[in-house]
């Protein structure tokens, strides 16, 4: 049995495991308190990294502005291309598609969403498809892109992970973070207080440390294997056990958005960078075999490939705990959302600003454990009803697969929120969640919910002046979008550091 533990200064950090989420923590730590820590991270090149979170969300803009990370450098070491939001194909139904972009769609009301007034003008006849009143949407469709004044447009990356995590190496290393090489053998624990106390390689080197970062992936050896914190399965929500990933030769122009093409059994990935494009198929074994999504995957992709495929396991869900004693799991270590609405490296941003605003110099503290836990917990489920939203608002009946995520009893939050919006139009978004109120509209809508009614205040405008506010938006971004350069041509000379 645990007892209290005796609060003593945090000064030795370990992290044990390397890729995306060690090197972006060891980014954050060494930037922020290198000077007061003793960093080190152990990495085996024997171990592979999953390597596929290479679609992201605008939220790494901040990471990397909060770690001075230079824009230009980052996109020509990671081969990075602009990202504008998602294509999703398939989804509502076979050959119906939409896109989730990232930004705002036209011009809200203090009263009511844009949504309201947009719908008013589709009763009347004198609105066009909602898609038309978001700049970004309307670039991605048009594949162009430029940096814009007040960051007037909003965006996110597509990138090479493998490399992403040698560029952060590179950087935790000029703040201090020592990389230790080798396989980790052993877990030692304080057996009165159930902490960890070092671990063992096998080198016969043991690392020591006071506090201990688990980014060992899905394995979870630290949280999992050695502290015992079960895992919640959500596959009863998210069907999808498995992903098949292959990179092959770029043979056209990247385009500024990710495609979701939804297959039979679950969905296909296209991520373009400048030099080659990432694919992949996310499945379900419940439904499909290895070798079917193979086949899939392969006859859908163009260009020569550039790897052997491999096929990668997963459960989707969390740990009932993220932090426990002296270890915090961030990354996959802590729970997996399959990628559908890139989410993944957020978590791992997260946990980390978590982390940082928490940091237990003083020694840990109980309060602080319980809020971090909180904290996580409340935030990825909410990702999780976003990501299940995608598979039960949909028309399509044509595989048991699409049959069953029709028919699935949602969670209660989830529900309520698309009663909500199917009633009456009306988003709310929940503090400090992650997705705002426009991509829960951009996502409903594209799914095919249609809402019931409108808000009042827009019957309020006449035919006349409700077609010029949305003919005043429309026409606002067409002419911004008209004089934006093509996406290609505007990656090409940004990344050669001439600009633009």
């Amino acid at each position: 049995m645990e007892q209290q533990r005796q609060k003593k200064p945090v000064r030795r950090v370990v992290i044990a495991g390397g890729g995306t989420a060690g090197w972006m923590v060891a980014a954050g730590l060494s930037k922020s308190l290198g000077k007061l820590l003793d960093i080190k991270l152990i990495e085996s090149e024997e171990i592979g990294t999953v390597g596929v979170g290479e679609a992201t969300i605008p939220t790494l803009l901040n990471f990397h502005h909060l770690m001075e990370i230079n824009e230009q450098e980052f996109m020509a070491e990671t081969m990075a291309t602009f990202k504008l939001g998602i294509s999703f194909e398939n989804w509502r139904n076979v050959n119906e598609d939409y896109i989730h972009s990232f930004g705002t769609t036209g011009t809200d009301h203090w009263t009511a969403g844009f949504q309201h007034f947009w719908h008013k003008g589709r009763e009347r006849g004198i609105a066009g498809d909602y898609g038309d009143y978001c700049l970004e949407l309307k670039a991605g469709l048009k594949n162009r892109f430029a940096h814009l004044p007040n960051n007037g447009m909003n965006y996110a990356y597509h990138m090479d992970a493998g490399r992403y995590a040698k560029f952060l190496r590179r950087f935790s290393e000029r703040y201090g973070v020592q990389r230790v090489e080798g396989k980790i053998v052993e877990v030692r624990k304080n057996l009165l207080s159930g902490d960890i106390t070092a671990l063992r390689l096998d080198s016969g080197a043991e690392l020591e440390g006071d506090l201990f970062i688990d980014c060992t992936g899905f394995r979870g050896l630290l949280i999992g294997q050695t502290m015992g914190v079960e895992y919640e399965d959500w596959s009863h929500w998210l069907f999808n056990d498995s992903a098949v990933a292959l990179q092959t030769k770029s043979v056209r122009d990247a385009v500024p958005y990710t495609r979701s093409i939804a297959r039979d059994a679950g969905w296909q990935w296209q991520i373009p960078l400048q030099h080659r494009v990432g694919n992949g198929l996310v499945y379900s074994t419940r439904y499909t075999d290895d070798e079917t999504a193979l086949r899939t995957l392969q006859a859908a992709v163009d260009g020569e490939p550039l790897m052997t495929p491999r096929v990668i396991r997963f459960t989707p869900g969390q740990r009932k705990q993220t932090w426990k004693g002296n270890c915090i799991a961030i990354g996959l270590a802590s729970g997996f959302l399959e990628p559908i609405e890139s989410t993944s490296i957020h978590l791992i941003q997260r946990g980390i600003i978590r982390l940082m605003q928490m940091f237990p110099q003083d020694g840990i503290s109980q309060a602080d454990i319980d809020e971090f836990n909180q904290q996580a917990d409340y935030e990825i489920q909410h990702i999780r009803d976003f990501i299940i939203l995608h598979y039960n608002v949909t028309n399509r009946r044509d595989t048991p697969y699409w049959r069953d995520a029709a028919t699935m009893k949602l969670p209660p939050s989830l529900q309520h929120r698309i009663d909500l919006f199917r009633d009456t139009g009306r988003v709310f978004r929940v503090p400090n969640e992650l997705f705002a109120e426009n991509s829960w509209i951009q996502v409903m809508l594209g799914q095919g919910i249609l809402p019931a009614s409108h808000h009042q205040t827009a019957d309020l405008m006449g035919d006349e002046e409700l077609a010029r506010f949305l003919g005043n938006i429309s026409g606002t971004i067409d002419r911004t979008v008209a004089q934006l350069p093509s996406h290609q041509k505007y990656v090409e000379q940004y990344c050669s550091g001439t600009g633009w």
